[in-house]
């Protein structure tokens, strides 16, 4: 991977593009088990990248491979949406419209230092598991010491996550599509993002496993 723009034009290079990401799509629609199969896919595709491969791994129930990352992005996405809503909630209680404004601009806020952590979050959890995504101190580290590249990667990372809602006007048949694609682009984002950090290329060595 060149540069980050081939994040965008990768998974279109797998002949077989169009079949794994219906068929990760239609597996992504089951709650709980079918987001967990989608990250892990997700994490197969950031293998790939990472080795040079320009293809998509086969669909399937990636469920050992996903449970990790999905867990630590969980809590995280917990963590920073509780103090916003709480305030948000208490104001719409008592009538407090200062109170609701406060708690959905702190809310704005969280979820924007969230989108700045998250590459950082997932490369880390990638490298040593759930520990790793849990070690705020190195997760931090990472993130501010390479302020720049962390800010586009977050930046284009939310917008992949822009496209993955595209399918929402096809009256949401095109997430079959749009949300398997997006997961494509952010894994060639977090590769681009560690050569990036590195100061070169990747590593190409396993991942560690990140259900531990």
């Amino acid at each position: 991977m060149t540069s980050v723009g081939d994040s965008f034009a990768w998974p279109f290079q797998d002949p077989g593009w169009f079949g794994k990401m219906i068929i990760q799509g239609l597996i992504g629609i089951i709650p709980i088990v079918g987001w967990i199969a989608m990250v892990g896919w997700f994490l197969l595709i950031l293998d790939n990248y990472r080795a040079g491969r320009r293809e998509l791994p086969p669909a399937g129930f990636h469920l050992e491979r996903g449970i990790g990352l999905f867990v630590v992005f969980l809590v995280y996405v917990i963590v920073f949406s509780l103090p916003g809503a709480l305030l948000t909630g208490i104001g719409n209680r008592n009538d407090s419209a200062g109170l609701a404004v406060l708690g959905q601009l702190i809310g704005f806020a969280l979820s924007l230092l969230l989108a700045f952590l998250a590459p950082a979050i997932i490369l880390h959890t990638y490298r040593t598991g759930i520990a790793g995504g849990f070690d705020v101190n190195s997760v931090w580290q990472t993130a501010s010491t390479h302020t720049s590249t962390t800010v586009i990667a977050g930046l284009l990372i939310y917008v992949a996550r822009l496209i993955g809602g595209l399918g929402v006007i096809l009256c949401c048949v095109g997430l079959l599509f749009t949300i398997p694609y997006s997961v494509a682009i952010t894994a060639g984002i977090v590769a681009w993002y560690e050569r990036e950090i590195a100061g070169g290329p990747a590593p190409l060595g396993p991942a560690a496993p990140t259900t531990t």
